[in-house]
């Protein structure tokens, strides 16, 4: 089960695209995150990226606890296309990453 808002990913999204401009503020929010909501942001970033199916989400959120070795904001922010896995995650989750996204752009 996802531990994370579809919103908060949304968030991670809208920063992620911004990186040069927004890390710091991104580092910011994913340091206040819990451990259960930065795991199932991962899983979801490897659902995106096409390393797990959709299906398969609670074995990748176990491998996610498994395989932390550093901390995740510097594992996802040195992560390419973080934004776009995200979005593809979110969107083979059945959640609606553009609307989500508006959400958080206030439109």
């Amino acid at each position: 089960m996802l531990e994370i808002s579809g919103y908060k990913v949304a968030q991670v999204i809208v920063m992620a695209r911004e990186l040069g401009r927004a890390e710091g503020e991104l580092r910011g929010f994913l340091d206040r995150l819990t451990e259960e909501e930065l795991t199932s942001l991962v899983a979801v970033m490897w659902i995106g990226r096409g390393s797990f199916e959709a299906e398969e989400l609670d074995e990748a959120i176990a491998t996610a606890q498994e395989e932390a070795t550093t901390p995740t904001a510097d594992y996802l922010l040195g992560t390419p296309h973080l934004s776009d896995n995200l979005e593809a995650g979110l969107e083979a989750l059945g959640i609606s990453a553009s609307e989500t996204e508006e959400d958080v752009m206030g439109r």
